[in-house]
């Protein structure tokens, strides 16, 4: 079994914050300040102990929010050995973060001061979210300006901390319901020389699509016309829970649209029998008997029985093929049918069907038994 990861954010975190604060602030109180953080601390887990810290931290730094600010700031640059952290190691930031959110919002420059320079070693991706809540118009212009900034980090923020429903995080409602201000930066990062952040810019089209599909697709369909292959890749991944769920529009972007005269000859399991935590292997036969080359998106949906004895689809990624005129190709996939946490089975017959382009066709079933 994996670790937790609150056990790479262990009692040694709140003395690193400790050591920063009292190289910049002599009469920052090093002792007090890890007892009241360790305080209940090991019954705490990961985001948790983050806002323990940050709340002590608020208790010890000036009253004065403003003057904390620039210490949180100041701190930043501060080096401290953390590499025992190991791959969360830029985790030591995440109470600087909480610290900034809760407690900077009447002091809006020094916020973003501080922001800025923290999103270089954690993401502000959550400490942004109160100001563009509650200094909406001054915060998406500091974006603005930021997506021109030299830090990919910087520019990475203006996406990731914009994506209406960020995971682990509130969500944006205001640009749940209205994605226009957010889609405009999305529009000055779409070119950006960083594969870091265009990942980033396609989770967000990812997010709105889930809310505002067809306009999505529009953007979409737009910016593929100018697209060069990694753009082309970054769109395609902003259009994957559109293309997952076979929606025409997105499915064009592509190429792959229902007129296309690909289709599905057969479809196979093996074994058609099969134990609970087995696997099983699915595979799909389709063809192109026109005389022209025809794409071919081909996912696999799996109807698993519930405990009720209804169904629930879930769809699993299949492949993207072209075909050659009278060429036909064998798509498999194998699916493991273990017990997750995430996913129970139950025994019964199990409908297999195909989506091609996203036209759901009937397949075959399988048999899964105790």
């Amino acid at each position: 079994m994996a670790e937790p990861l609150k056990n790479s954010f262990g009692p040694d975190v709140p003395s690193l914050i400790a050591e920063m604060f009292s190289q910049i602030a002599p009469n920052f109180d090093h002792t007090a300040f890890v007892a009241d953080c360790l305080d209940g601390y090991e019954d705490l887990e990961l985001m948790a102990r983050g806002r323990q810290i940050a709340a002590v931290l608020a208790a010890h730094l000036p009253t004065d929010r403003a003057e904390a600010l620039k210490l949180v700031t100041s701190a930043l640059a501060v080096q401290v050995d953390n590499q025992d952290m190991g791959n969360m190691k830029a985790f030591l930031y995440m109470p600087h973060s909480y610290f900034i959110a809760d407690c900077g919002l009447d002091h809006f420059e020094l916020a973003m001061t501080a922001q800025y320079e923290m999103t270089k070693l954690f993401s502000a991706e959550f400490s942004i979210r109160p100001y563009l809540e509650q200094h909406r118009d001054l915060t998406l212009s500091r974006l603005r300006d930021w997506t021109a900034d030299p830090s990919e980090h910087v520019r990475r923020l203006v996406s990731e901390g914009t994506r209406p429903r960020l995971p682990w995080a509130g969500r944006l409602r205001e640009f749940q319901a209205n994605p226009t201000p957010v889609l405009d930066l999305l529009e000055l990062l779409r070119h950006d020389r960083s594969e870091y952040v265009r990942r980033s810019v396609a989770n967000n089209l990812n997010d709105i699509a889930k809310d505002h599909p067809q306009v999505v697709v529009d953007v979409a369909t737009r910016w593929w016309t100018d697209s060069n292959a990694d753009e082309q890749r970054m769109i395609r991944h902003g259009l994957r829970s559109l293309i997952k769920a076979g929606h025409p529009g997105a499915l064009a972007v592509l190429g792959f649209g229902s007129d296309s005269p690909a289709r599905v000859v057969e479809v196979t399991t093996t074994p058609p029998q099969v134990q609970i935590g087995e696997k099983v292997r699915v595979e799909v036969v389709v063809d192109n008997p026109s005389a022209d080359t025809a794409g071919a998106l081909v996912d696999i949906v799996v109807n698993f029985v519930k405990a009720n004895g209804s169904t629930s689809p879930k769809v699993f990624k299949g492949a993207e093929t072209q075909l050659a005129p009278g060429e036909s190709k064998t798509i498999g996939k194998t699916i493991s049918l273990k017990q997750h946490t995430t996913r129970t089975h139950y025994q019964g017959r199990h409908i297999v069907e195909v989506q091609i382009n996203g036209q759901l066709v009937p397949g075959c079933t399988f048999e899964l038994i105790q």
